[in-house]
C-alpha cells in the first residue's frame, strides 16, 4: 500500500512574519532586561594604582556621593554610626582595621572626618578602598592607607 504524501516541507514560499515577530520579542527581551532595578547605592570608587591589604579583622563603612553613611547595609547618621562603630570595637578581641567606601564626589574632609572618628574609637587602622585601572592585575590588594 501507498501512501501520497501531500506535504512538501520547504516547497513553498517562504514567510518572514513568524521570524520577524521572535525577534522583535527577543529584542524586547533585552532592552527591558538591561533597565531593570538593581537595589543599593552606587558607589565608584577612586582609582589608585598601590593596593595595601589587611590581614585584620575588619569593619566596613561605606559613603555614598551624597554624604550619606552605610553600615551593614543600612544607612544611618554620624551619631548612629559613632555607636555601632564603639560597639563593633568593644565586640572584637582583635584590633580593627576600617575600611572605607567612599565614592569619588565625597569631600575629602568627610572622609578625614571619619577616619580620625575611628582612630578616637580605638580602631587600629582606617583604609580607603581603591579599584585598580583597567589592565592592572585582579586579585591584588585593593586598599590604600589613610594616615
Amino acid at each position: 500500500m501507498k501512501f501520497h504524501r501531500t506535504v512538501r516541507p520547504l516547497r513553498s514560499q517562504f514567510d518572514m512574519a513568524p521570524f520577524a515577530c521572535v525577534f522583535f520579542l527577543l529584542v524586547m527581551f533585552l532592552m527591558l532586561g538591561s533597565i531593570t532595578y538593581t537595589p543599593g547605592v552606587r558607589i565608584e570608587l577612586p582609582v589608585a594604582e598601590v593596593f595595601p591589604g589587611t590581614d585584620q579583622d575588619s569593619v566596613t563603612v561605606a559613603i555614598s556621593e551624597h554624604g550619606r553613611y552605610y553600615f551593614h547595609n543600612q544607612l544611618l547618621d554620624l551619631a548612629q554610626l559613632k555607636a555601632r562603630l564603639a560597639d563593633a570595637v568593644k565586640k572584637s578581641r582583635e584590633p580593627l582595621t576600617l575600611v572605607l567606601y567612599a565614592d569619588k564626589a565625597v569631600p575629602h574632609e568627610q572622609i578625614v572626618q571619619l577616619a580620625s572618628l575611628a582612630k578616637e574609637l580605638g580602631f587600629k587602622e582606617a583604609w580607603d578602598a581603591t579599584q585598580p585601572r583597567m589592565g592592572d592585575v585582579p586579585g591584588e590588594g585593593k586598599l590604600k592607607p589613610r594616615p
